[in-house]
């Protein structure tokens, strides 16, 4: 999953012109039931503001893009759920992880729209309480609000953390090799 993640990564830093489609594309990913199982969105996040802590890309198309993306696939997974009521539940790879579903639906019963909030930045719980979200028919005005903060928010803090883990180890190696 490593090299994956840096062969991405490489990528985006050689082709910086594509930062923020890549950026929605891999927030999409992270926010979309079953797929947020499936692909490192979160790490190639981190990898990207890293990126950004050496000059190498610039913050505002990543956080515009990873924004846009993580509202394509939370809204997409509440429709799942609103779609498909339980049996989004049941379907695969969500089925394989139940102790994760009953997680994400233990959230959401104690937090109800909050949880949409809060879920962004639990990425286990992430996609599931989208789906939950759906299935318990949570009005989508008030989905929609929340859920656009919470993108907005998260999209923000995972590259910037990546970011300034970036910096905190660029001190750090100046202040051990006295550059």
């Amino acid at each position: 999953m490593e090299g994956i993640v840096e062969t991405i990564v490489d990528f985006i830093r050689d082709n910086s012109a594509w930062a923020l489609w890549i950026a929605m594309i891999f927030a999409a990913a992270e926010t979309t039931a079953f797929l947020s199982i499936l692909i490192p969105s979160t790490a190639i996040l981190f990898g990207v503001g890293a990126l950004v802590s050496t000059g190498g890309l610039n913050f505002t198309p990543i956080w515009i893009g990873a924004s846009i993306g993580a509202m394509i696939g939370s809204f997409f997974s509440y429709w799942l759920g609103w779609r498909f009521g339980p049996r989004a539940l049941e379907m695969r790879p969500m089925r394989d992880h139940r102790a994760l579903v009953a997680r994400g639906t233990h959230a959401f019963a104690r937090w109800g729209s909050l949880a949409v909030l809060i879920g962004h930045f639990f990425g286990p719980l992430r996609a599931v309480v989208f789906v939950m979200s759906g299935v318990s028919r949570l009005n989508f005005w008030k989905f929609a609000a929340v859920n656009i903060v919470g993108c907005i928010a998260w999209a923000w803090a995972t590259p910037k953390s990546g970011e300034i883990g970036g910096d905190v180890l660029g001190y750090l190696w100046n202040l051990v090799t006295g550059g």
